[in-house]
């Protein structure tokens, strides 16, 4: 599925099922909120936190994917709701790194194994 695709999937599911888009200070709260979930399993997967439950780890590849499928849901919510096509801003925010840091990175000696 391409961007453009995904936006226009989600719309049509929005106006379908969903009924309407929440307000969009609503879905940046949700947004936030989702995020905050990605964290919470990152820190336990990658991080030095553990599981409250040592259970919940084997299951947790598959909770990150749906938390982070559910930032991508929302973002993609309000980029709708804004008017923002986000293949083209993706595009736009490579050129922009790309011409930025072309040497930044590669002249980064924390990067160097």
């Amino acid at each position: 599925m391409t961007i453009q695709e995904a936006q226009q999937t989600v719309d049509n599911w929005i106006q379908t099922i969903g009924v309407r888009y929440y307000h969009e200070l609503t879905n940046m709260a949700i947004l936030v909120e989702e995020v905050g979930e990605v964290a919470r399993l990152m820190s336990r997967m990658y991080g030095e936190q553990s599981f409250k439950d040592p259970a919940m780890e084997k299951d947790a590849p598959a909770q990150l994917a749906e938390e982070m499928a559910d930032v991508l849901f929302v973002l993609i919510c309000l980029a709708n709701q804004t008017g923002v096509d986000l293949n083209e801003a993706l595009l736009r925010s490579l050129e922009k790194k790309t011409n930025r840091d072309a040497d930044r990175h590669a002249n980064n000696p924390k990067l160097k194994d």
